[in-house]
């Protein structure tokens, strides 16, 4: 099983083939996720820290691009937890949480 490092929070096992923003909720990681995992609208990003997982979507690069957000930064090391599938290990930094941003988490993503 791959390992799910949060910066910051710690590490844990996830099966493989999970989205991470389900892993991260699993896990007692308040990720925002507003729109059920549609990559619409981009709170459930993450700043990828290790891994392989750079690989930008096109949906993910529709998504950023329809917020505004810099290309450089999801060229970089932004994406979207409800679009990476958890398959190796992986590090990250969640952007927006409940916690840091007082808003409610949303609906839960799908499988």
């Amino acid at each position: 099983m791959p390992y799910v490092t949060v910066f910051g929070r710690g590490t844990f096992k996830v099966e493989m083939g999970k989205k991470l923003v389900l892993a991260l909720e699993d896990n007692d990681i308040n990720i925002l996720h507003r729109c059920g995992g549609m990559a619409k609208c981009t709170t459930c990003r993450v700043e990828v820290l290790a891994g392989d997982f750079f690989d930008v979507s096109t949906k993910e690069k529709t998504a950023f691009g329809n917020k505004g957000i810099d290309e450089q930064l999801f060229e970089d090391c932004l994406r979207l937890s409800c679009q990476i599938i958890v398959n190796g290990d992986i590090t990250v930094n969640p952007i927006m949480t409940v916690e840091n941003t007082g808003k409610n988490a949303g609906p839960r993503p799908t499988d």
